[in-house]
């Protein structure tokens, strides 16, 4: 380890806050190896350190954390391998850290895509939520992608709507939310794809599509997208607060 990740590792460590870690693991998130330090505390630190791609290697092979969030921040997209990628994916033990890796650095490798599809198929929890998570930030991070790029991700949700693991089928709600809100087209594709799975025989299937169907065909959604003006939506017909 470089002498300048022992400095960085020390800083956070000096960071600490042992009640943070207590709300930590209230949500699920995995605090073997945590420090209790906010995402808002890593992010302005990451901005000071900048862009450094072996940094970023060595704090990853400390296993804290913190530590793997902030080597997400500072890592440099077009130095990423597809081997660093697979390495790191197979480390993933909580859902933070698997969500900030995919949705601030690996959704922004030219492997992208591919991993999306080929993770998606993975058995291991966390590398199959990171294949969802990858659709899910690159429908909102990859602004100039056409919609069919999008479209090949709605058979894959479809056919992994069956798992019930919790971190998995959250996952695969939160991709088919996020591509339909990309577009009018892939909105329709989407809400058509929500009601295919709310077909399955599956407790997971069927609060995956419940919950995605009530925010695409929401007024909210259909109103960004242009799908109808205030006036269009009957007021017996639009969603309370409560919904």
């Amino acid at each position: 380890m470089s002498h300048k990740a022992e400095e960085i590792i020390a800083q956070l460590q000096s960071l600490a806050n042992p009640e943070n870690i207590v709300g930590m693991a209230r949500y699920g998130i995995n605090t073997q190896e945590a420090l209790g330090i906010s995402i808002y505390t890593l992010r302005p630190l990451a901005k000071e350190i900048g862009r450094d791609h072996e940094l970023a290697l060595d704090l990853w092979e400390s296993d804290i954390h913190e530590a793997r969030i902030l080597a997400a921040y500072i890592d440099d997209p077009s130095l990423i391998s597809e081997a660093q990628m697979e390495r790191w994916a197979l480390d993933f033990d909580s859902w933070d850290v698997c969500d900030q890796v995919c949705s601030s650095l690996f959704d922004r490798t030219p492997f992208a895509y591919q991993k999306a599809l080929e993770w998606s198929a993975r058995e291991e929890e966390f590398v199959k939520r990171a294949g969802f998570v990858l659709m899910a930030a690159l429908s909102v991070h990859d602004k100039k992608a056409p919609d069919e790029r999008f479209e090949q991700f709605f058979p894959v949700i479809l056919r992994e709507a069956t798992d019930e693991r919790n971190f998995v089928k959250k996952a695969v709600n939160w991709a088919l939310r996020q591509i339909g809100k990309r577009s009018r087209d892939l909105n329709e594709l989407a809400i058509k794809t929500a009601q295919q799975v709310r077909q399955i025989d599956s407790p997971a299937a069927r609060w995956i599509a419940s919950d995605a169907l009530r925010e695409l065909t929401g007024e909210k959604v259909q109103k960004r997208l242009g799908k109808i003006t205030p006036q269009s939506t009957p007021r017996a017909q639009r969603p309370t607060e409560t919904e």
